[in-house]
């Protein structure tokens, strides 16, 4: 009996020491920006649920969008590539079939895939719609089972896609998509199967229709900021619910949650926590926004880092959990498992960004961001070449370029190289 005994504590070890195939649920605001919880300093809003998850998982203070608008972010989620190689240069273009996704790749290794909520990966500009099943760039195209999707953003009693066919609901749209998710969680649980949930809210998102008691908490304000931070208030709550009903269906623990937004926020300097630039540039407050990930039966420790993570990152690391193959094509994400067991000091792997209509490129190395800024009307001429300390300066004011020459000529050779190689596989050479 002694001998049963420690062989099954030893087991209860190893599996907490290395955990089985984790759930994974990856979670996406819309318009968030990195100033839009108050566990980054918010003194207006309240996230109550968010700021729990930053203290119980890793919080990551330098995670950066793919692209400071949201459709080509969403497909570096999917595939670990920047966008401008398979073209969603910007909001409203689409994917490419030839893509290979991390739903196809979760699929292929067993696990019920769904996608629930914004979806705009399939060229449509406008208004959110329901995305039905005649549409050739559907969720469905690119490896998830099941569907309930809005073509773009969507707020109150949206109409969404449920695996092709158009349904009417009613209430708050961050409610429906979680309520849904945890329906598919349910049944993939009941299943005994693992899955992932790629969850897409469509709020903050312009035009800002909140519920009347997500407004009623910020009653002192003008209406317009009673829209935006009643809309934030429902994304918490939704994720709030979600993490309880995770628990209660015995899933919260092995279940990797990874929370981010598409692009910076626009709505003024707080919403992007008083950074440089806004949606729309590859100035801080464009491309960094609020970042977390939470998995208990991994993450014993909770902490907080400044290496640099991006959602070009979700795809790799997901893969290296999983033990499968990255595609056989340029990736420009990086693995963070050992981020994730506390391993990780320096980002091993530049982080390059590129607005393709206007030329703006820029590559983080840790602490150095080197923007290449293009001439313009105004200031004709050849490209000027800006770099910032960002550990020192986060709010990019000191331009260090005339001070550190060296760095400059190295991260603007790596930036040409890696420029060239997406032009490459923009031509197609990749497939």
């Amino acid at each position: 009996m002694t001998r049963l005994l420690a062989f099954w504590a030893g087991a209860l070890l190893i599996s907490q020491e290395a955990p089985s195939r984790p759930n994974v649920i990856l979670l996406m605001t819309d318009d968030q920006g990195w100033g839009d919880t108050s566990y980054n300093g918010n003194k207006t809003l309240k996230t109550p649920h968010l700021d729990e998850m930053a203290a119980k998982g890793i919080r990551f203070n330098r995670f950066y969008a793919a692209a400071p608008v949201c459709s080509p972010t969403r497909g570096s989620v999917l595939t670990g590539r920047h966008p401008n190689r398979f073209g969603c240069f910007t909001y409203g273009k689409p994917i490419r079939l030839e893509e290979r996704t991390i739903a196809q790749a979760l699929r292929g290794a067993g696990y019920a895939t769904g996608h629930f909520g914004k979806w705009h990966l399939n060229g449509r500009s406008g208004a959110g719609v329901a995305v039905l099943a005649d549409d050739p760039l559907h969720p469905g195209r690119v490896g998830f089972d099941e569907w309930v999707s809005a073509s773009n953003f969507y707020d109150l009693n949206p109409s969404l896609g449920r695996n092709g066919k158009a349904e009417t609901f009613t209430g708050d749209g961050s409610d429906i998509a979680v309520e849904e998710t945890l329906k598919f969680a349910r049944r993939a649980v009941g299943d005994k199967k693992p899955f992932l949930a790629v969850v897409w809210f469509g709020n903050p998102h312009s035009p800002h229709r909140a519920l009347a008691e997500d407004k009623a908490a910020y009653a002192e304000l003008p209406e317009k900021e009673q829209n935006y931070y009643g809309e934030l208030r429902g994304v918490d709550r939704s994720v709030g619910r979600l993490r309880a009903e995770l628990r209660a269906m015995g899933a919260g623990e092995n279940t990797l949650l990874w929370f981010c937004s598409d692009n910076g926020g626009q709505f003024g300097p707080t919403s992007t926590g008083g950074l440089r630039g806004a949606k729309g540039s590859l100035w801080e407050g464009g491309v960094r926004v609020p970042g977390i990930l939470e998995w208990p039966a991994r993450v014993r420790k909770p902490f907080a880092t400044d290496v640099p993570a991006s959602t070009l990152d979700i795809y790799p690391t997901i893969a290296e959990i999983l033990g499968l193959k990255m595609p056989e094509r340029p990736i420009d994400g990086t693995s963070l498992i050992p981020l994730i067991d506390g391993k990780m000091e320096q980002r091993p792997k530049l982080m390059p960004f590129w607005v393709h209509g206007t030329g703006h490129m820029a590559v983080i190395d840790n602490a150095y961001k080197l923007h290449k800024v293009p001439g313009t009307k105004k200031e004709p001429g050849a490209p000027r070449f800006e770099l910032y300390d960002l550990i020192q300066d986060p709010r990019e004011t000191r331009d260090l370029a005339a001070e550190k020459p060296d760095v400059v000529a190295r991260l603007k050779s790596a930036l040409d190289e890696w420029q060239k190689s997406v032009e490459n596989s923009l031509a197609g050479k990749d497939y």
